[in-house]
């Protein structure tokens, strides 16, 4: 009898502490901090960002971007420059630094170097991960000859008609 009542209290002290270990493990798992794209971040949209591409000496055509960046709001808090004028510099610099980057070869574009690098050189300018992710909103390239031929368009485009007075409506 008394082998059945020390083997109970043992497996009630067994359970009892196996139900505390599992909540205390749950629970630290519970506060880690968030997933970045999961929430607690604050998602900042860039103007559009216009970037002559110069070659040769010449203008070749317009890089044309609009950003999306997520950044930890506790930490931009902090910035005494406004986080626009960063991005902005970043996506001049980071154009002008690889001038192999080729926009009129789609294939051969890398988006995701693109982003990676706005984001790490922009928090190592910083420094601290304020910049979590970089996401494009709009990406275009307009070469020189194209803007050339919208311009033209524009010029031979049809000149509306003049408005008619209002006397001449009422048949005045």
């Amino acid at each position: 009898m008394i082998k059945f009542i020390i083997a109970a209290v043992w497996i009630c002290a067994v359970t009892a502490g196996a139900a505390i270990y599992s909540f205390q493990n749950a629970g630290a798992k519970a506060d880690d901090t968030p997933k970045p794209l999961l929430g607690g971040l604050d998602y900042i949209n860039t103007d559009m960002i216009s970037v002559p591409m110069v070659k040769d000496a010449t203008i070749q055509g317009y890089f044309l971007t609009k950003l999306v960046y997520t950044v930890d709001p506790a930490e931009m808090a902090k910035l005494s420059v406004p986080a626009s004028a960063l991005m902005t510099d970043q996506v001049y610099s980071y154009l002008y630094s690889n001038p192999q980057t080729d926009f009129t070869n789609t294939a051969d574009l890398d988006l995701d170097a693109f982003r990676n690098n706005i984001r790490d050189t922009l928090n190592k300018r910083i420094g601290a991960d304020i910049v979590h992710d970089v996401l494009i909103d709009q990406v275009n390239f307009l070469s020189k000859d194209e803007i050339r031929d919208n311009a033209v368009r524009r010029k031979e485009a049809p000149k509306p008609a003049p408005k008619e007075t209002a006397e001449a409506a009422k048949g005045h």
